[in-house]
């Protein structure tokens, strides 16, 4: 039988976990400016490139 186990062995799971940890942290970011972190700051705790940081933080069109 296919468990929980074989589950998280797999690339699919670990795409999918992988894609909404960030996603979570992508999401922390206005939060964090409100703040008052700065752009260097918020990469540098959730381990992100900046330019990564940069473009979160824009507001959305």
């Amino acid at each position: 039988m296919f468990g929980l186990n074989e589950l998280k062995q797999t690339r699919f799971y670990q795409d999918v976990f992988a894609e909404g940890k960030q996603e979570s942290k992508l999401e922390t970011i206005p939060q964090l400016l409100s703040l008052g972190l700065s752009i260097e700051q918020i990469a540098q705790a959730l381990g992100l490139d900046e330019q990564v940081v940069r473009q979160a933080a824009q507001p959305k069109s």
